[in-house]
């Protein structure tokens, strides 16, 4: 799915089950301090491996983003909604090691991603992000083309208080154009 793509010293690859310690530490970060997540426990290594495998089983992409052979972040298209008229659309999710952001990660596995989804022939890409303040998130969307959908006020609680959703989407392709 992936092909090796490089940008200064940040490399881009399919996911590996030896990657997944990595995932699991990066993603543990943004459930335990963020609202990035909406999980409240930070899920285990075996956890999300199966993740990736249930990812993967349904032919969509997951990969890693590397720099000098550390992985530093990771993203994936998931089926948006269960129904079958939700097939050609997918729902991206990244996360950059919190070490490593500022240095073109998250946007070089947003470029990846997105070229990948499109060369799949998905149509339609959608971000669901947690908080209205998760402003790294929402200007990375944005850089690519993403507009906001819509809010959903006060729909999840975590840390003690209430938090928004935002939703932000962007064609993929030729968009509702595309011959199906």
């Amino acid at each position: 799915m992936a092909t090796e793509k490089q940008s200064a010293n940040i490399s881009i690859r399919n996911c590996e089950a030896g990657d997944m310690a990595a995932i699991q530490r990066i993603y543990a970060h943004y459930v335990e301090n963020s609202f990035a997540s909406f999980e409240e426990v930070a899920p285990d290594t075996q956890e999300m491996t199966n993740r990736l495998q249930m990812v993967l089983q349904k032919g969509h992409p997951y990969i890693v983003a590397q720099m000098d052979g550390v992985v530093v972040g990771f993203a994936y298209a998931s089926t948006f909604r269960a129904r079958s008229a939700y097939r050609h659309t997918v729902e991206n999710s990244i996360y950059v090691d919190p070490t490593a952001t500022g240095k073109g990660i998250g946007s070089s596995l947003m470029e990846n991603l997105i070229n990948i989804c499109s060369k799949m022939g998905f149509c339609q890409m959608i971000a669901v992000i947690g908080d209205t303040e998760n402003n790294a998130s929402i200007n990375l969307h944005k850089k690519f083309g993403f507009t906001q959908a819509g809010i959903l006020h006060a729909s999840g609680f975590k840390f003690e208080r209430w938090v928004d959703t935002v939703f932000m989407q962007r064609s993929l392709g030729d968009g509702n154009t595309t011959p199906i």
